[in-house]
């Protein structure tokens, strides 16, 4: 009897509040449990700013999409909140939410390659779908942004925050510098596999360097790798993000700005970025980028993803 009466008050509690689906994926692989997991809520409206915010925090994922009707006549609004705030762009969630919103049909029969626009704060973010050779969905998101390149800091100070030594930090084709196209990253480019491997956030320093205007983000790259042509980690723990296993935003803003300093005045690029080794997710991107006359015109970052499971939000 008291247990009928459990399942009576259960039932009466769900009734009495409103239910939102979400899918969690893992972006940039094709293997489950590695690259960076994703939370979409492919339903969201009615859910207000707040409600967004501590869905995201309760998922605790590097970040948490929220899609809603298109309001400029696209494909649809996309909002993208990491566990402490909302944010205007970034890879990883449109790629995951694109992959996502084709798999439960939301954009129709997907029988062949596709492009699909998404409006977010930053701007139109525009991905093509298709399968890749194996059979995975592979998105590839271009870039919202103009590229943009801010202020420089200097190696000793990176260091610093680091836990490094100065001669960890290479300063050749530029020094620790902000680079954005649609969201702001510090890109630091390190010596050595070790030193890359070594490297821990001083939280305090990072604060305090962020207290002068400098980007909260930091993202690491190392060329030396022989398999792929960069080997990355991002530390965001500002943002509630100790460090993200997948960035797309953060290595936009990189090939950007590596193809920036190259000697050559037009040219096209490409890349395979290595992440999330040391967190034990790795996760592998694909880079390109398109420049023009001395400037950088066009990028764009893509990957694959794998569907880890579905559920209900319970909201009252």
């Amino acid at each position: 009897m008291l247990a009928v009466l459990f399942v009576v008050i259960i039932n009466f509690s769900l009734k009495n509040h409103m239910h939102y689906q979400y899918f969690i994926c893992d972006v940039f692989t094709d293997v489950m449990f590695s690259g960076n997991p994703l939370a979409v809520v492919p339903y969201a409206s009615g859910l207000s700013d707040e409600q967004m915010q501590n869905i995201a925090r309760e998922f605790n994922f590097s970040e948490t999409t929220f899609v809603l009707p298109a309001q400029q006549g696209h494909t649809r609004q996309v909002r993208i909140f990491t566990p402490t705030r909302e944010i205007p762009f970034a890879g990883h969630p449109n790629i995951g939410t694109a992959f996502v919103l084709a798999e439960i049909g939301q954009f129709g029969g997907f029988d062949g390659p596709m492009e699909v626009v998404f409006e977010e704060i930053a701007g139109s973010v525009a991905i093509a779908i298709d399968r890749n050779d194996h059979g995975y969905t592979r998105c590839e998101l271009k870039a919202p942004g103009a590229f943009w390149i801010g202020q420089t800091v200097s190696a000793d100070v990176v260091a610093a925050i680091l836990n490094l030594s100065v001669t960890d930090i290479v300063t050749d084709t530029h020094e620790p510098q902000e680079a954005s196209v649609g969201l702001e990253f510090l890109c630091v480019e390190i010596a050595s596999l070790q030193a890359l491997q070594q490297a821990k956030v001083s939280v305090d320093r990072l604060s305090a360097l962020v207290c002068s205007g400098v980007a909260p983000d930091i993202h690491l790259y190392w060329r030396g790798c022989n398999d792929v042509d960069l080997r990355v980690r991002m530390f965001a723990p500002l943002d509630g993000v100790p460090e993200d296993a997948a960035t797309g935003s953060a290595n936009c803003a990189l090939i950007a700005l590596l193809s920036y300093y190259d000697n050559a005045s037009s040219n096209t690029y490409s890349w395979c970025i290595s992440q999330g080794t040391e967190m034990g997710r790795p996760s592998e991107l694909f880079g390109r980028t398109k420049k023009q006359n001395g400037s950088v015109t066009d990028v764009w970052i893509a990957g694959d993803c794998v569907l880890i499971g579905e559920g209900t939000l319970f909201l009252s």
